[in-house]
């Protein structure tokens, strides 16, 4: 199964209103915003500062960015237009907030134009990240910063033991539905190539308990379905594999972690 995001805006409509959904679970998620909050805190907004959002989806990360203090203007960039629509009710109340379609590797803002861009889970579902990031380059104005956020998907765990087989799921999700789950540690290499400099790593981590939101287990859900649709699995044994998840997610025994790696860098 491909990742569907990269391919997003041809998408079936049903399947973006469930992305819909699981983009805006993970961002309420108060671990998702604290890690949101670190690494944009890194970040040296000049005053007014236009900021560009490329992959913004459904807009929570924008949303946070046009709410700082000292950011003028936020633009989100999304391929899909269901979520433009989406991101453009959540954001009726930013004036200072607008979305427009576009692809990261082709985004239609003018050159040297922004003083930040930011990629928040966003390049690993870029068939081309380099093309990306030279767009980012562009964008930016001389000396501008570039802020990156993405999960290295490879660390993706919920298994109590050896063989889990929930794990089957987390790593199905990860090799199927992500165009590259390891782009997180190809990121150094990358931004210097693209022709960043200063760059500042971060670390994140994040861990799922039964109380904490529920994203990881859209994670099982969406691993199990692709398990499925490769004929690896029954959909009777999809159904139980997500039904395991939930009752350890009911009775309190629901453990799931995920590492990310935020890079803020700026424009040579």
């Amino acid at each position: 199964m491909p990742d569907v995001y990269a391919t997003i805006s041809q998408a079936d409509a049903a399947v973006v209103e469930q992305l819909a959904g699981i983009l805006e679970l993970r961002a309420a998620d108060p671990q998702q915003q604290e890690m949101r909050t670190a690494y944009l805190s890194d970040v040296d907004f000049p005053p007014s500062a236009r900021v560009a959002e490329i992959g913004c989806g459904t807009g929570p990360v924008a949303r946070t960015l046009a709410a700082l203090p000292g950011v003028g203007e936020v633009v989100g960039v999304d391929p899909s237009p269901l979520f433009v629509e989406k991101a453009r009710e959540l954001a009726r109340d930013l004036p200072n907030l607008t979305f427009v379609l576009g692809d990261g590797r082709e985004v239609p803002l003018e050159d040297d134009s922004f003083d930040v861009v930011v990629f928040h889970t966003t390049l690993c579902h870029i068939p081309s990240p380099d093309e990306a990031l030279a767009e980012a380059r562009r964008l930016l104005r001389p000396g501008g910063t570039l802020a990156v956020f993405d999960g290295d998907y490879v660390t993706v765990s919920v298994a109590h033991s050896p063989n889990d087989p929930l794990q089957a799921c987390a790593d199905a999700c990860a090799e199927n539905l992500i165009h590259d789950p390891w782009l997180a540690r190809k990121l150094p290499v990358l931004l210097r190539d693209a022709g960043f400099g200063d760059i500042r790593l971060r670390g994140h981590s994040y861990v799922e308990a039964p109380s904490s939101g529920g994203y990881l287990l859209a994670v099982i859900d969406r691993g199990a379905d692709a398990l499925h649709s490769a004929g690896r699995i029954s959909g009777d044994m999809a159904a139980a594999l997500k039904s395991e998840a939930r009752r350890r997610s009911d009775e309190g025994e629901f453990y799931g972690h995920i590492n990310y790696l935020s890079a803020v860098a700026r424009r040579s």
